[in-house]
């Protein structure tokens, strides 16, 4: 099949996709990240990826926002929410960031394939979106041609920017003010 077919494929898999985002639970996630003192993102692999664009993103919004894992990333305090993007909602190191946000009296806000996991019992907020893990063994009944877990980090990074979207039009912001924020040290 032509390179081209399999975009055209994917394309329609991502348009499936975000129909099963459920608006309720992008409200609380907004409200939540609107509400915090600080916004902490984390994810594994490709998830993080998602996670460091949605927190670049933030950032131009005003919202003071922080990578994990970073070396500028400060402690993290009461009042504060952490952001984790798995879609399995079982790794092992982002369980451990997860408890230890909650030992620090910070919400723990999860983007996921498995709300029912170890994440997301533990976590104030959670938005499940469709696609299938990395190991093909958990999954919302979305098919896909692509492997391992594409499909969720796509509709993952899809769903982080239409939840700039929200935040710009809460607070009444456009791309142009969001761009004196941008980098300009480049």
């Amino acid at each position: 099949m032509p390179t081209n077919h399999y975009a055209e494929a994917i394309a329609r898999e991502l348009q499936q996709s975000v129909q099963y985002i459920a608006h309720a639970q992008t409200d609380k996630l907004e409200n939540a990240i609107a509400e915090a003192a600080h916004v902490y993102v984390a994810g594994a692999g490709r998830s993080g990826l998602m996670g460091r664009a949605f927190a670049m993103r933030l950032m131009h919004l005003g919202i003071t926002c922080y990578v994990v894992g970073e070396t500028v990333t400060p402690g993290m305090r009461e009042g504060d929410l952490l952001i984790i993007g798995s879609g399995s909602g079982e790794t092992k190191s982002l369980v451990s960031m997860a408890d230890k946000a909650k030992s620090l009296n910070a919400q723990v806000a999860l983007v996921t394939i498995n709300a029912e996991s170890t994440l997301g019992r533990k976590s104030d907020v959670v938005v499940t979106l469709p696609g299938v893990t990395k190991d093909q063994s958990a999954g919302s009944g979305v098919e896909t041609i692509q492997p391992m877990g594409s499909l969720y980090e796509q509709t993952l990074l899809l769903f982080y920017d239409a939840v700039i979207l929200g935040l710009m039009a809460k607070r009444g912001l456009s791309s142009s003010a969001m761009y004196g924020r941008h980098a300009n040290l480049e």
